[in-house]
């Protein structure tokens, strides 16, 4: 099922997409040593009550029966971890870069981002692994105005980032999006059998999906970790995430979680409205 959106309703899924756009905005000051991922999430949640938006992480059920819901309105994974990362009070140190990945529901629809922020000076070969995980995400927005599928799509990611000496995670993929955080079709950044055979789709108007390319410095392979949420690289190595929603229009590929134009009205509460807007 591709559940293809009409004009209307990518309309109103971009309200939610400014928000996302804006609580990361808000929050890319407070990426700097001695901060830590627990307030910055806490802002994050804060802006969302503000402005009545619903955080789709918070109380996100496990996929285990039995294993703790998640707690915060953000996913914070830091150097080595991958995603679902849990926001807590460690201070952030020169050097560290932190993923952060969080959606929010306005008005009955669903907005998700992430960025991978680097704290203060990172090491050259992280700063390269941040450069080409956003340079992977730009690729297949770019692609979807060109290719008829998205295996061919994919197919460009996983080489690009292979290219640069890099490996793509394949356990975790990105997703359709609506009135649900996760709907069909899966999104994955590579190609397997799988999405060759049934699981590819075209590339048509109305088309919303969520990207999110996961690169890995080392090895593609990751560890669940105690708090049943973080998924870490299995070598230890650092990791990067960037995710944008992306929709499909008349006009060609369209980023919902993307900066406003001058004409466009950025929900706003307090902490908007004394950090101005920014961010990318």
């Amino acid at each position: 099922m591709r559940n293809l959106k009409s004009k209307r309703e990518i309309a109103l899924m971009r309200k939610a997409g400014l928000a996302v756009w804006q609580a990361h905005s808000i929050v890319t000051s407070m990426f700097k040593p001695g901060a830590t991922t627990l307030d910055i999430d806490a802002a994050v949640d804060d802006y969302f009550r503000q402005i009545g938006a619903v955080p789709l992480f918070k109380n996100y059920p496990h996929s285990t029966s039995g294993k703790p819901a998640f707690p915060a309105a953000t996913c914070m994974s830091l150097n080595e971890e991958v995603v679902h990362g849990i926001p807590n009070g460690r201070p952030l140190v020169e050097g560290d870069v932190v993923s952060m990945d969080t959606g929010c529901r306005i008005d009955g629809w669903c907005g998700d981002a992430a960025q991978t922020y680097p704290i203060g000076q990172v090491a050259d070969d992280v700063q390269n692994l941040l450069d080409v995980t956003k340079g992977t995400l730009d690729l297949a927005i770019r692609l979807m105005g060109q290719k008829s599928m998205w295996s061919e799509v994919a197919a460009e990611m996983a080489k690009f980032v292979a290219d640069h000496g890099f490996s793509t995670v394949e356990c975790f993929v990105g997703h359709g999006i609506g009135r649900e955080m996760h709907q069909d079709p899966q999104v994955p950044n590579f190609v397997s059998k799988q999405l060759r055979g049934s699981g590819d789709f075209r590339m048509e108007v109305g088309l919303v999906i969520a990207i999110e390319p996961m690169v890995n410095m080392g090895t593609k392979r990751v560890k669940s970790m105690p708090d049943q949420w973080t998924q870490s690289t299995l070598d230890g190595k650092p990791s990067a995430h960037f995710e944008h929603t992306i929709a499909i229009t008349e006009d060609g590929p369209y980023s919902l979680t993307g900066p406003p134009t001058p004409d466009e009205e950025v929900p706003l509460g307090a902490l908007a409205s004394e950090a101005g807007t920014g961010g990318e």
